[in-house]
């Protein structure tokens, strides 16, 4: 005896190399298909499956390699401006402000010279005049250039202190602002650049995305999707469609790793257990009956179509076992899931029960025009027959249009 459960799936493959689409939309609706590989067609790694439109991006490379020789100038700019504003501090160090330093200390020691002298004059003036040899105005007038003298003694070292306390600090902040400054737009230059590099980079990463190539041997499969509505196509795989960032356009099946989804009726769904024994048969290959075993039973419900109703359905995955190359993915298959087997039962066609309150009842044949009701036990139903395990005998005749009796 056999409790089945029987269902309509489609063969895939449990191990899908897919290809998706990597380039950027970059605001438009997305990127078109100019060629694809027909489906079917078995390809080895590294050929060629899909190229996309790459017109829009090869205009942008274009314009992104002139962005990056005007931030290559700019930061070019910026280097020689750094490297004028520390020569331009070094150039004052070493030259204008020793230069003003030395001159100034020149004004002091010629200072400090005529000072000296008008001193000693205004001294020797002073000595004459008490001696009666000079006049009181030429003493006046040795003292008096003693004073300026010693005014622009002040003076000179008036300006050294400014020079060396004041200025040089000033000018020094000013360079030091013009260095930093500098060095900012010399930051910003190079970031400018980083940028617009990295951005080329990209466009160029995408120029080749624009092509791609089958990472493993596989056979091809279009990505194409169907509403789940009224079954039309919302995406189909072929030159001229569009494609968006990271949508997949082609699976790569690998033809070793085969199973069935197929999609269980609520009422029947509790009866299924993952590692059940299952018999496959492709409708597009008459005869052949492969072995599989359950090895998903998802928990959720399938999204149901507009037109569905609203009974729910499950998918269960049934793996095939040992598959042989020639079948497909996307081909349809009858499932026969082993939900009990009993190697030597007793049974009858389910015609022959008749439900009263919680027990099952037969009609047995005795003789002729001769019936007895027989109350039995049912150890396990499918479709077509019940496994009796208390009731009846072998050889037992029973009626099976209990209605007319």
């Amino acid at each position: 005896f056999d409790h089945i459960v029987l269902e309509q799936g489609e063969v895939e493959s449990s191990s899908n190399t897919e290809i998706v689409c990597e380039v950027k939309s970059r605001g438009s609706g997305g990127t078109a298909i100019l060629w694809v590989l027909e489906e079917g067609t078995k390809v080895k790694k590294g050929e060629k499956l899909v190229e996309l439109d790459s017109a829009e991006l090869e205009l942008n490379l274009k314009e992104q390699k002139i962005q990056v020789i005007t931030a290559e100038s700019r930061l070019a700019t910026a280097e020689a401006d750094l490297e004028q504003a520390k020569i331009s501090r070094q150039e004052y160090l070493e030259g204008v402000y020793k230069t003003d330093e030395k001159k100034i200390l020149s004004e002091k020691a010629v200072a400090e010279q005529e000072l000296r002298k008008a001193r000693l004059q205004s001294q020797s003036s002073e000595r004459l005049v008490a001696k009666g040899l000079l006049n009181a105005l030429t003493l006046e007038a040795n003292q008096f250039a003693v004073a300026d003298a010693q005014n622009k003694l002040d003076v000179a070292n008036s300006k050294l202190r400014v020079l060396q306390n004041l200025t040089k600090q000033k000018m020094l902040v000013q360079f030091d602002s013009d260095i930093e400054a500098a060095e900012a737009k010399l930051s910003a230059a190079q970031s400018e650049l980083m940028e617009e590099t990295t951005e080329l980079s990209e466009i160029k990463e995408q120029i080749s995305k624009c092509v791609m190539y089958a990472p493993a041997d596989g056979v091809v499969v279009h990505a194409n999707r169907y509403s789940s509505r009224g079954g039309s196509a919302e995406f189909v795989v072929e030159a001229g469609s569009t494609v968006r960032e990271r949508q997949e356009i082609i699976r790569l099946p690998d033809p070793s790793l085969m199973q069935v989804k197929c999609k269980v009726n609520e009422s029947r769904i509790t009866l299924i257990r993952e590692g059940m024994a299952a018999r496959v048969q492709v409708d597009a290959i008459p005869g052949m009956k492969l072995t599989g075993r359950v090895v998903k039973v998802n928990r959720y419900a399938e999204p149901g179509s507009y037109f569905s109703s609203s009974i729910k359905e499950y998918a269960t995955i049934v793996e095939i076992i040992n598959p042989p190359e020639n079948i497909r993915t996307g081909m349809t298959a009858e499932v026969q899931i082993f939900v009990e087997q009993l190697d030597d039962a007793l049974q009858i066609p389910i015609e022959g029960l008749y439900e009263h309150g919680p027990d099952m009842f037969t009609l047995v044949m005795k003789g002729p025009d001769q019936f007895k009701t027989a109350k039995v036990n049912i150890q396990a139903t499918n479709d077509t027959m019940a496994s009796i395990s208390d009731g009846l005998v072998d050889n037992d005749v029973v009626v099976l249009n209990l209605r007319d009796h």
